[in-house]
């Protein structure tokens, strides 16, 4: 009983690292997004350079993840769960790596100015934040239904990506000076898109850790 006890404990600070991992890969990407609208780079550097915590962590929760393997006897449905953890922290890691690509991306921008002034991609990066909280959530509290709803969310961020791309393409077409700036605002948006991907890709593995059953989100 102890044991059980002691393992249980231990799951419940895997948890907590997690999710202390999807607040810092969140801040990461408003602090990411808001560089771009703003062209600080202050403030893109502190992103990049804020990555090493993110990937210290995310061998801290490898390593607990082991641990319980190793040192604990954890039933078939706890082996999921760890599992589970062991997949997500790699969908995180990736996560921080796309924000700070963007904020790569506003120090090669440096000394320009926007195109126009940003609004569809803010926007953008709040659906994701949403769904990647909504990820996390639903493997805390073993939710189906929130791991399924974000199957709809993934749609409703790929639809605003073809609206970006669509406007983009014609600033492209209207002034070929545009091109460079629009090409790079067009890969913050695609970097935005994999973000809601592993954001359901998290939902995926929530959902085989749950009915033991792959159910893919993406379509």
């Amino acid at each position: 009983m102890d044991t059980r006890k002691g393992f249980h404990q231990s799951l419940e600070e895997l948890q907590r690292d997690l999710l202390k991992m999807g607040v810092m890969v969140e801040e990461a990407i408003f602090l990411a997004v808001k560089s771009l609208a703003q062209l600080d780079e202050t403030i893109a550097r502190q992103v990049v350079a804020g990555d090493d915590k993110v990937n210290e962590l995310m061998v801290e929760i490898e390593s607990s993840c082991l641990r319980l393997l190793a040192l604990q006897q954890p039933m078939a449905s706890d082996l999921r769960v760890i599992g589970t953890a062991m997949k997500i922290v790699t969908d995180l890691e990736r996560i921080g790596d796309h924000a700070v690509d963007i904020a790569k991306t506003t120090i090669r921008l440096q000394g320009e100015k926007l195109l126009k002034p940003l609004v569809d991609t803010p926007r953008m990066a709040d659906m994701t934040k949403d769904m990647l909280r909504d990820a996390l959530n639903s493997y805390v509290k073993k939710d189906l239904e929130i791991a399924r709803s974000l199957a709809k969310k993934d749609d409703a961020v790929d639809a605003l990506f073809k609206q970006i791309f669509l406007e983009l393409e014609e600033l492209m077409g209207a002034d070929p000076a545009n091109v460079h700036q629009a090409i790079l605002l067009l890969m913050v948006c695609r970097m935005l898109e994999r973000i809601a991907d592993h954001a359901t890709n998290i939902g995926e593995w929530v959902i085989y850790m749950i009915t033991g059953v792959r159910q893919e989100l993406n379509h």
